[in-house]
């Protein structure tokens, strides 16, 4: 039996509060870790207490950084900013800013332009509430002095079909490296001629919208939204819904950047929105593709890079930043749902990691850290047959009864309008597994997008005529053998 006592730390002790440590509460204030001086006005991690000063320094340091430890963004190219109005994507913009601004030592070289997609109309705000948010974004956006485009979801209805096929450029030779491409900007400014040193950028005193006050934003016609609530009011689940919604987005900022001439485009995705999609994507039966889905660098487009900069900060350092300097930010609502319990698996993946993250302070770094072990080349595709149709990555379909491929081939009974080509059946080859789930659940063919019927027509076409070029040449055959 045993007889030690509670204050002992024996088993008489309260053993509930060692599930949560908290630091004792200080009189005074703790000091700075990296100046020593000045007194910490926020602690980050454990141990890692920082005055403004030294915070502001250490979160510019850290954007720089992942810049040029990676060298993806050459000097003189245009990068599409992908801003939401959120925390992240505001903090990214500021960075950007301070970056190109004449104080700054060592200036950002390449020429940004910003975009906006309002999905005001999926997520339940009426017309009133949707211009309001599309002039503060507006206004935003306009006192950057950048090129800036102002996009709604309804126009992701009436995107090419080619939008769903990479572009030329990613496969080719490959072209100069970093240090080539800086040694030619740097020669190409001294031979401009600029007189502020040849550190000027090109194509920063162009606008894509003109100057000016921001006048009334205009909405799409109510034809237009009438049709993509149409779409997704036939999605089925919820967790279908926000795949649909993160397509549609992906594609329209995609468009615009192929029309626009960008070659990068950067997102605002943090470290902790990286680990809750990197879960959620695993549940989601994406595992071979969370390489490009979380990584730094999303090559799957061919001609159109997408990076994510701030994938190091936590959503606390983030938050921090915009309340110390004042980052002005356009909180959007969630996707509305019936049910508030378990609306999506995006969102209970979220739940899930911001609960362990709160008893756990290292969850969600370690989850981020493992995804930086992940390789690509599983996402790659080496033809367009081996390709999925939405998400672009390689048909993972090598062992279907290995990977419980199987059930997804069973289909509902084909809708009674169209050819073959038409069938919910003539869909399913053409996607990878992840995406034969949501698309079971997008409701009739007649409510998706044109261009994704469009291009699937067109890959149905094409397969057939291939599996006929190659029956024609054995039936000749046949009459001179006998």
């Amino acid at each position: 039996m045993c007889e030690a006592a509670g204050d002992d730390g024996g088993c008489g002790a309260d053993a509930a509060p060692a599930r949560r440590r908290r630091a004792p509460a200080l009189s005074h204030p703790r000091p700075c870790v990296k100046c020593g001086q000045g007194s910490a006005a926020l602690v980050i991690r454990l141990g890692d207490a920082f005055c403004r000063g030294c915070f502001r320094e250490y979160f510019v340091h850290k954007f720089r950084a992942m810049l040029g430890k990676n060298r993806v963004i050459f000097p003189g190219e245009k990068v599409l900013l992908a801003l939401s109005g959120g925390p992240a994507s505001s903090a990214m913009l500021r960075q950007v800013q301070e970056g190109l601004s004449r104080e700054t030592a060592k200036r950002l070289r390449f020429v940004p332009g910003l975009i906006y997609v309002d999905e005001g109309a999926v997520r339940g705000q009426s017309a009133a509430q949707r211009e309001q948010s599309l002039a503060r974004m507006k206004t935003l956006l306009q006192a950057t002095g950048f090129p800036y485009h102002l996009a709604h979801l309804e126009q992701a209805l009436e995107l090419p079909a080619s939008i769903l096929r990479p572009g030329l450029g990613g496969s080719g030779e490959p072209g100069p490296s970093y240090k080539e491409a800086v040694e030619g900007f740097i020669q190409q400014q001294r031979q401009e001629g600029d007189g502020d040193g040849g550190t000027s950028l090109p194509g920063l005193g162009t606008r894509d919208t003109p100057a000016g006050p921001p006048a009334a934003p205009h909405l799409p016609a109510a034809a237009q939204t009438q049709e993509l609530l149409r779409l997704f009011e036939a999605v089925e689940t919820p967790t279908a819904r926000e795949e649909l919604l993160q397509m549609l987005r992906t594609h329209l900022i995609l468009q615009t950047a192929r029309t626009r001439g960008y070659a990068k485009v950067m997102t605002g995705e943090s470290c902790t929105r990286v680990a809750v999609k990197l879960l959620t994507n695993l549940a989601l039966g994406r595992g071979a593709f969370l390489a490009v889905d979380t990584g730094f660098v999303d090559n799957r487009h061919g001609d159109v890079m997408v990076v994510r900069p701030m994938r190091e900060y936590m959503a606390k350092e983030i938050v921090f930043y915009n309340h110390f300097f004042d980052v002005p930010t356009v909180i959007a609502p969630p996707l509305p749902t019936k049910r508030r319990e378990k609306p999506s698996i995006h969102r209970l993946m979220e739940r899930f990691l911001l609960g362990l993250q709160e008893d756990f302070p290292s969850t969600i770094s370690t989850v981020y850290r493992t995804g930086e072990k992940l390789s690509p080349a599983p996402a790659k595709a080496s033809s367009e047959s081996q390709r999925c149709l939405l998400c672009l990555c390689a048909l993972d379909i090598a062992g279907e009864e290995e990977l419980a491929l199987e059930p997804t081939l069973i289909t509902e009974e084909p809708e009674p309008a169209g050819d073959g080509a038409e069938s919910r059946a003539a869909f399913i080859p053409l996607l990878c597994y992840s995406c034969r789930l949501t698309f079971k659940e997008l409701g009739p063919l007649a409510t998706l997008p044109p261009y994704v019927r469009a291009e699937a027509q067109r890959r149905i076409r094409r397969a057939q005529m291939k599996q006929q070029s190659r029956e024609v040449p054995l039936e000749e055959e046949e009459p001179s053998e006998s």
